[in-house]
């Protein structure tokens, strides 16, 4: 049995091992940083510490996200370094058998295949299931690749 954080995002149920967050905060805002890749919102002071924010949208090919009341910061820690993931709103934690998750779909997903480990089943409904390490690989982030 895996772990998994449960989000919304642009409508679609989305999810991450929790094993890679390290918390979730309320959104407050960030400082936008010039220059920045596109898919990078700015940054936030989290207790002292500077931590750039990713909108998942963004990096997904779509619009930027909207905020909304529900909106969150996922603080994900990727290779030693703490990143900010904006979605729109954080649901559960999923208890997911391996046997629960089909590979991911060769055509028709509205993202990057590499950014998809799977397809899991929870309380009757599909969820994508994501690849952390490739979603937020650094050298693609500090590329500007979305």
């Amino acid at each position: 049995m895996r772990q998994y954080l449960s989000f919304m995002l642009d409508g679609e149920m989305f999810a991450m091992d929790l094993l890679s967050v390290r918390e979730i905060i309320q959104y407050a805002g960030e400082t936008e940083v010039p220059l920045m890749p596109s898919c990078m919102r700015g940054v936030i002071n989290l207790r002292g510490a500077v931590v750039p924010v990713v909108d998942l949208a963004v990096r997904f090919g779509r619009e930027p996200s909207l905020i909304g009341r529900r909106s969150c910061i996922v603080i994900v820690e990727r290779e030693g370094v703490i990143i900010g993931v904006l979605v729109d709103a954080v649901n559960t934690v999923l208890d997911i058998c391996p046997d629960e998750i089909e590979p991911a779909p060769s055509f028709g997903a509205r993202l990057r295949n590499d950014f998809i480990e799977g397809v899991g089943k929870a309380n009757g409904r599909l969820v994508i299931l994501l690849k952390v390490e490739t979603v937020l690989s650094l050298a693609e982030l500090a590329g500007g690749i979305s």
